[in-house]
């Protein structure tokens, strides 16, 4: 996903709303606002389609519709061959999406009736323009408008979606129904959360920011909820070492798993938590792994257990347990998770640790901690709250809240942009990554770094944040070089020494 956008905070529809109320009490008429947007699309489709045999641009009744005319009618103006396949009848549109409406028709622009037959007049080189329902979109998308999306979808032709793609929801990147598939999305004002996590980095295609010129002082009426996490901004805070520094600064990461058969997930966790620079990093697993994971990697120290019991004396030294690659949901697997919940010290729970936490037998609803940091997948978030995934995906934002109120930790909530969320601060959200992740061991090896990051003294919200991001970049790095589709866990494992 390219973004072409600077902006680090993004916005609900709510939030854009109110800085668009801002502007227009500043002294921009709404109808200004309106053919600012027109002007910008106008200025990004003569810029990237310049050569466009037919621009069909679909409107609906709002003012999503309204930027749709204005370009119609820019274009017109210079004599490109446009026309518009309007949802709403003239007759019913109102104010300053009427004003548009007549503007392109005193340009020449033919505007017809949408017709929910296949879309035939796409000549190759044409372009399709989706200015129809915006971002106040609540719900499904209705009927004529579900034709529509279809119709643009199977045409073939390049799709360039004015502010948000037509059915995607702006506030959480969920889809009910259809939902256009954009090349190109040129959103207004603030770059809209939904687009970027869910849905929306696989339906918007590359995103263009137009702020329309709004005043600055306009932005100041809101306090965006979410935030676009940067690897430069976060990088600071990992602080250069000292020239006497010695590996007792940089803490110790134990990671517990690797249950009968899981093995290499806690060693995929445990190199990690390495190379993102802990000072030491063992393992407690199984005792028939101990073998492999020595021939592997030397430097980590493997130690056996067959009880908690055997692990407790093992958790006197470490600075952080990384608790869950592998771990199963054995007798073995609780009581691993029950001794580390016991020791105190600051917890990375990933997988069947989240599994295990969710059934509520291990670790009670009522333990409150500060010092714990959750990496669920949506499916072990809906166990966490006791919903369905697609409940949990329908609203990514609220439910990575609800667990990290319910729990008080530090959450990272996995998938196409993934969300960060802690008890202070906005909900970051990652959109560094792509889709070559989508494979076996990838949860392991983020929480082997965000281990390694806690170990050198990371508070668990700062290690959130910029391990998520760092796994992301390094994935990127790593998919340069291998591509995406046979992208596999550990082949990120050498680029955090390049990228940290």
């Amino acid at each position: 996903m390219k973004i072409t956008a600077d902006s680090s905070l993004l916005y609900t529809a709510a939030e854009t709303y109110a800085v668009d109320a801002a502007a227009i009490a500043s002294g921009i008429p709404s109808i200004q606002l309106m053919k600012r947007a027109g002007r910008a699309a106008f200025e990004l489709v003569t810029e990237r389609f310049a050569d466009a045999a037919l621009i069909s641009i679909y409107t609906g009744g709002g003012n999503n519709g309204g930027d749709g005319y204005v370009l119609a009618g820019l274009l017109a103006q210079r004599l490109y061959a446009v026309k518009v396949i309007a949802l709403v009848a003239p007759d019913q549109l109102k104010n300053e999406v009427r004003q548009a409406y007549e503007f392109a028709v005193q340009e020449g622009v033919e505007v017809l009736s949408f017709d929910s037959r296949p879309f035939v007049d796409a000549p190759n080189g044409g372009l399709i323009v989706d200015a129809m329902l915006g971002i106040g979109l609540q719900g499904a998308v209705r009927a004529n408008y579900a034709a529509a999306i279809e119709q643009i979808n199977a045409s073939g032709v390049p799709v360039l979606a004015l502010d948000i793609p037509s059915g995607l929801q702006a506030d959480t990147g969920a889809v009910a129904g259809a939902v256009v598939q954009a090349q190109l999305t040129l959103t207004y004002i603030g770059v809209k959360r939904g687009l970027l996590t869910g849905r929306g980095p696989a339906v918007c295609g590359e995103l263009v920011l137009a702020n329309l010129n709004v005043p600055a002082a306009s932005y100041t009426a809101v306090s965006p909820s979410t935030e676009r996490l940067h690897l430069n901004a976060l990088l600071p805070l990992l602080a250069p070492r000292a020239a006497d520094a010695h590996k007792g600064d940089f803490g110790h990461v134990l990671v517990i798993g690797g249950d009968t058969g899981y093995g290499g997930a806690a060693l995929m966790a445990a190199e990690a938590a390495a190379r993102t620079g802990a000072g030491l990093v063992s393992i407690a697993t199984r005792p028939e792994h101990i073998p492999a994971i020595l021939a592997r990697r030397p430097e980590i120290m493997a130690c056996g257990v067959v009880s908690g019991q055997e692990l407790e004396p093992l958790l006197a030294r470490p600075t952080v347990l990384v608790v869950g690659p592998g771990l199963g949901r054995s007798p073995w697997s609780e009581q691993m998770l029950q001794q580390a919940v016991k020791s105190g010290l600051p917890l990375v729970l990933d997988a069947d640790a989240l599994n295990i936490l969710a059934a509520g037998r291990v670790i009670p609803a009522s333990v409150k901690r500060d010092n714990w940091l959750l990496t669920p997948h949506p499916a072990e978030a809906a166990r966490l709250l006791g919903q369905t995934t697609a409940e949990v995906q329908a609203d990514r934002f609220a439910a990575v809240r609800a667990i990290q109120s319910k729990y008080n930790a530090s959450v990272i909530l996995k998938g196409a942009g993934s969300l960060v969320a802690s008890a202070q601060g906005p909900v970051g959200i990652v959109t560094d990554g792509n889709p070559g992740m989508a494979t076996g061991g990838m949860g392991d090896v983020l929480s082997g770094i965000l281990g390694g990051l806690v170990a050198q003294g990371l508070p668990v919200a700062d290690a959130a944040r910029l391990g998520a991001v760092v796994h992301a970049c390094v994935a990127d790095l790593a998919a340069d070089e291998h591509g995406q589709r046979s992208l596999l866990a550990t082949d990120l494992i050498p680029y955090l020494g390049e990228l940290l």
